[in-house]
């Protein structure tokens, strides 16, 4: 593809239409919470697996029973009995919670509403209906129909349910490894004494972070000097031994950007180099066989918000996940002019039904972005917004 400027909407298109690969593995069942489900999983039995008492108190055939007439309770059925046990006519049992109903038995009245005297049940409730307090075979499910779907989270509830039918392990999708590759001279890394033209390194720290709430821990770093040898070097290693690549900075068409022709060194496909937006117009994607690569911009709140609107979707469906950043249109708390056609990502403040457009919004600051909790985004289109006009903003994940 061409080093040609294309629009936010076609630059997300691309992304979406790429067939990256993706890991699963078989995983112990405590082992997959958190993770999402690659197959569907099928009950194993049927739940219940019998007809069973919801309560405890005495079971006994509705038919059989006339209000005035006591029943005789023969025996106990606490819940775990493996013993099949019958009652005839006029007979009841007593039960309990779980239990399994005895044949010819279909109903069951509480402990609370009945008394036994010498061994007769006495049941001190008239409105009684066929079946109250049972748990039908199969209520719940049918062995052999789907449990739980190919794409559903496996949350706690959802492994508790899986344990219940019979599951004792799942194919899940597994977070991939992804290697960050930083360039850029002038980085010290925090802690280390700054000299005269360095900054403090953050993209590293920031994306880790990032990488780490989506439940993605495999992530190695390397630093590599603004040469094209070195960048190459080190995306090649990085092709080895990650799933997805993440280069910061290097990714524009100055003297000392080489990212862009490491990536063709390395035989990495060019998905698109130059977006329609602000920040982050520099911003590269590609792929080599299955694999993402994502030249990031240089500045710390570009790197983070590239990363957020084209790097956390890839990332999201590799493991397993169909969302999207959540979408609101609320109203602006102030007026704002926009003096280009690029699509802005404005850090924004969402609270009380309206967002505010947070002051710095230069790529280089990061503490409007530390406090933000949406991006504001307003379209190409160069115009005025007005104070409470409506406008799209994109939740950042962990207020989403």
């Amino acid at each position: 593809m061409s080093d040609q400027i294309i629009s936010v909407s076609e630059a997300k298109t691309i992304l979406a239409h790429q067939n990256f690969h993706a890991k699963t593995a078989c995983k112990a069942l405590p082992e997959a919470v958190g993770r999402v489900l690659a197959e569907n999983v099928c009950a194993q039995v049927d739940v219940p697996a019998f007809d069973q008492s919801s309560m405890d108190g005495y079971a006994f055939a509705y038919n059989e029973w006339k209000p005035r007439d006591p029943l005789v309770v023969i025996r106990e059925v606490p819940a775990g009995m493996a013993d099949r046990i019958a009652i005839g006519q006029g007979q009841a049992a007593r039960i309990f919670t779980g239990a399994p109903l005895p044949e010819g038995a279909d109903t069951v009245v509480m402990q609370e509403r009945a008394e036994v005297i010498g061994g007769q049940l006495h049941i001190n409730q008239a409105d009684i209906k066929r079946g109250d307090h049972v748990r039908i075979r199969g209520a719940e499910i049918n062995a052999g129909e789907v449990a739980l779907a190919h794409g559903t989270p496996l949350s706690a509830a959802a492994v508790g349910f899986l344990a219940g039918v019979g599951c004792d392990r799942v194919t899940v999708y597994e977070p991939p490894v992804v290697a960050l590759i930083i360039t850029g001279d002038e980085l010290k890394q925090p802690g280390e004494t700054l000299s005269h033209g360095q900054v403090y390194e953050a993209s590293s720290s920031m994306l880790r972070a990032a990488l780490a709430q989506m439940g993605i821990t495999d992530v190695s770093v390397q630093y590599t000097a603004d040469t094209f040898e070195a960048t190459a070097e080190a995306l090649a290693i990085a092709l080895q031994v990650s799933d997805v690549v993440l280069l910061t900075g290097g990714v524009s068409v100055g003297e000392y950007d080489f990212v862009v022709r490491a990536a063709k060194h390395c035989g990495i496909t060019q998905l698109f180099h130059r977006v329609k937006q602000r920040p982050g117009k520099p911003l590269f994607a590609g792929r080599k066989n299955n694999k993402p690569v994502f030249g990031l911009p240089g500045n710390p709140s570009s790197v983070l918000t590239c990363f957020y609107q084209y790097v956390w979707p890839v990332l999201r469906r590799l493991t397993g996940h169909n969302d999207l950043l959540t979408v609101l249109q609320v109203p602006l708390a102030a007026a704002y002019k926009k003096n280009n056609q690029l699509t802005h990502f404005l850090k924004g403040l969402y609270r009380d039904g309206y967002v505010a457009i947070l002051p710095a919004q230069e790529s280089y600051r990061m503490r409007t972005f530390a406090v933000a909790n949406c991006f504001v985004v307003l379209d190409e289109t160069e115009r005025h917004y007005e104070a409470n006009e409506k406008v799209d903003i994109h939740l950042l994940p962990h207020y989403g």
